[in-house]
Formats: C-alpha cells, structure tokens, sequence
C-alpha cells in the first residue's frame, strides 16, 4: 500500500556511511526529503544522488535536510559518498525493513537481482507528515526533480 500525502510518515532508525545511527526524531522542526535509489555507483542512481548535492542550498533555503536510502551497506555507500562529494547522509536499509515500510521496496531489479529500493522521493514536513510522493516508473528513470521543488517551496 502507497504511503497517502496527509498521513504520519512511519519512523526509522538506520545507519549513515559513517555508521552512526539516523532517526526521523532527528530532523524534528525541519522538512525531510528522502531520496530513495537502487544501488550505488550505477549511472541514474550517481545522476540522482549529485543532483541534489548540487541543488543543496535550494533544499537548506526551504529549512529541509536531505538523505539517501538504498540497500547498499553502510561501507560502500561511504566510498560512493566520499567519490562523488556527497554533502548530505546516506543511509543503508540493508535489512529492507524501511523501504518496505515507505512502499519502496523493488522485487526484481535486474539481472535477477532480488529487493534494492525503488527510485523515488518522499517529503515529509517538519511536523513529521508526508507532503510529496513519488516512484518512478522504472529504476531507469530518473525523479521528477521539478515536482519535488515545488512541493519543497509550498512548505516555506
């Protein structure tokens, strides 16, 4: 089931690239965007991620920290952060549970590869309701990067 624009977002506990736990308490009184991605080092995947490095002082100028969410394990996702100047968490659901609990769980990815996270985003307001949604059609695609910005400019 999709999680609905409206509801309370489901609360997480997961760990960074520098292996210290991240919570949703964490970002209490700030917007969140959640950026969910397949798998590091792959081409749209590295696109999405330096996109919104790029794009980070738009995110800090409507009050809303970003992270990224795949099922890579904490190590690699430190060595994709670290090779391409990541300037914000990302986090590693390796066990699944998360990107279960956000409807963004991907059966089969490719190649036979079984459960990485779907490529989407979900915004959640600094009252820790989900104001934006979305999963692209297929982990090909890339997000709607313009829709995410003007549901981020509807919560300053």
């Amino acid at each position: 089931m999709a999680l609905a624009v409206g509801t309370k977002a489901p609360d997480f506990k997961l760990f960074n690239s520098e292996k210290k736990e991240v919570s949703l308490s964490d970002f209490a009184g700030k917007n969140l965007v959640i950026q969910f991605f397949p798998a590091a080092f792959t081409g749209v995947c590295t696109a999405q991620m330096c996109s919104s490095r790029d794009e980070l002082a738009f995110f800090n100028g409507v009050n809303a920290s970003v992270v990224g969410v795949s099922v890579d394990m904490p190590f690699s996702l430190g060595e994709f952060k670290a090779k391409n100047a990541i300037n914000f968490d990302l986090l590693s659901d390796f066990n699944k549970d998360f990107i279960k609990a956000y409807d963004m769980y991907l059966e089969n990815f490719a190649l036979g590869m079984k459960g990485v996270a779907k490529r989407g985003v979900v915004v959640i307001d600094k009252d820790g309701i989900i104001q934006y949604t979305e999963t692209t059609p297929t982990p090909g695609d890339q997000v709607n990067f313009e829709a995410l910005n003007a549901a981020l400019e509807k919560l300053k």
